[in-house]
C-alpha cells in the first residue's frame, strides 16, 4: 500500500469551467458528474411539505422504501441523512469511539473519492490506498467504493463479505460505498448482510438523478443505525426531500426502465467514442472511464466547444465522460469527431 498522494476532486464544477473556457458556446453541457441525465420526475408536493415539520411516520415510510429497494433485512437496519457524506464519520464513530483511535490504519480502494480519506484522517486513521483488495484485510478500517468511482471497478459480493467478517473479528469495520450499485442488477449489494464489521452507503441522488435533494442512507447493524438516527435527530430529512424520496423509491417500474435506458444509452456512448478512436477501460451505465494518450488535448478541446468532462491531474492520460441529455448527443458527436483534436 502506498500512502494518500492525492485527492479527486468533483466534477459538476460549471464556475470553473467557464473561467478556463470564457469562449466556449452556451449553453454548457456537463458530463463531468456521471449524475443521470434522465431525473425522476418530481412529484407535485403538498404545501404541508413545506410548511410543517416532517412526521415520525414520514420517515419510517421512506426508510421501508429504501430498505425494500436496498435489500436489507428491515427498516431498522437503515439510518437516512442529507447525503451519505456525514454518515462515514458517524459509522467510523459507532465503531472505534469519539476518541482519535491511536495506532490504527485506515485502507481505501483507489483511485475513488477524495472526501474518504479525508474523513478517515480526520477521525485519526493513518490513512493509506491501495489498488489491490488483500491489503485491506491488514486495515482496521477499509473503504470500498463498490462499483468504483472513476473506473468502475467491481470486486465481488463474496470477496466483500470475507473481508468484512475479517475485519468483525479484529474490532475493524469495512465501509461499502454503493453510491452507483443501483445501476446493476439486483444482487451485487451486500447491504442484505451488514453487521457491526460490515456497513454500507446508498446514494439517493446519482440514480434518480436529483442530486440537489440531498438524500443518503446507511444500513448497518440495528443497534449502530439506532445510534446513527439518534445521533441525526428526528428532522433530519426535510419534508419535501422525504416526499420525493418516498415516490422514487417506491416505483420500481420507473426504476427498472431506467436501468435499461441507462444500458442502452452507455452502448451508444461506446459506439461513439470508438467511432473518435476513444477505447473504453471501465465505468459503469452512467459514465464511461477512457485512457488515451491525448487525454488533456481531449479535455481542452470539449471544453472548447461547452462540454465538460472529467480530467484527472494525477493521471493525465484518463477521462470520465458521462451521458448526455438527449438533445445533447449530436453537439457531443460532432465535437469528438472533429479533426480538429486528432491533429
Amino acid at each position: 500500500m502506498a500512502p494518500v498522494m492525492h485527492r479527486i476532486e468533483h466534477g459538476g464544477n460549471l464556475r470553473r469551467a467557464e473561467s478556463l473556457f470564457p469562449a466556449a458556446p452556451r449553453p454548457w453541457i456537463d458530463l463531468s458528474t456521471g449524475i443521470n441525465p434522465h431525473a425522476y420526475p418530481v412529484p407535485s408536493l403538498s404545501p404541508e411539505a413545506f410548511c410543517r415539520l416532517p412526521e415520525p411516520d414520514d420517515l419510517a415510510r421512506l426508510k421501508q422504501a429504501a430498505a425494500s429497494v436496498y435489500g436489507a433485512a428491515s427498516a431498522d437496519h437503515l439510518a437516512a441523512a442529507a447525503g451519505t457524506q456525514i454518515l462515514l464519520p458517524l459509522l467510523i464513530e459507532a465503531r472505534f469511539g469519539t476518541f482519535s483511535p491511536e495506532g490504527k490504519t485506515a485502507a481505501i480502494l483507489s483511485p475513488t473519492y477524495a472526501e474518504h480519506a479525508q474523513m478517515a484522517q480526520l477521525a485519526g486513521f493513518a490513512v493509506r490506498e491501495t489498488q489491490e483488495v488483500a491489503d485491506l484485510f491488514a486495515a482496521d478500517l477499509a473503504i470500498v467504493v463498490n462499483p468504483n468511482n472513476p473506473d468502475g471497478r467491481l470486486i465481488g459480493r463474496d470477496e466483500l463479505l470475507m473481508l468484512g467478517r475479517h475485519l468483525a473479528g479484529r474490532g475493524g469495520l469495512l465501509v461499502v460505498d454503493e453510491a452507483f450499485v443501483d445501476v446493476l442488477a439486483p444482487g451485487a449489494s451486500v447491504a442484505d448482510s451488514v453487521h457491526d464489521g460490515l456497513a454500507v452507503l446508498r446514494s439517493f441522488g446519482k440514480f434518480y438523478g436529483l442530486a440537489g435533494v440531498r438524500l443518503g442512507f446507511a444500513v448497518a447493524s440495528i443497534p449502530v443505525a439506532a445510534r446513527l438516527s439518534a445521533r441525526l435527530g428526528p428532522w433530519v430529512i426535510p419534508g419535501p426531500t422525504l416526499a420525493i424520496g418516498l415516490a422514487a423509491l417506491s416505483d420500481t417500474a420507473w426504476q427498472q426502465e431506467m436501468r435499461q435506458r441507462l444500458d442502452r444509452e452507455a452502448g451508444e456512448l461506446d459506439r461513439l467514442l470508438a467511432t473518435a478512436g476513444l477505447a473504453v477501460a471501465g465505468g459503469t451505465s452512467l459514465f464511461r472511464y477512457v485512457r488515451n494518450e491525448r487525454a488533456e488535448r481531449l479535455f481542452l478541446h470539449l471544453g472548447e466547444a461547452g462540454i465538460l468532462v472529467r480530467r484527472f491531474a494525477e493521471r493525465p492520460n484518463t477521462l470520465r465522460i458521462g451521458l448526455p441529455r438527449p438533445e445533447q448527443w449530436k453537439r457531443l458527436e460532432e465535437a469528438l469527431c472533429s479533426e480538429i483534436w486528432h491533429v
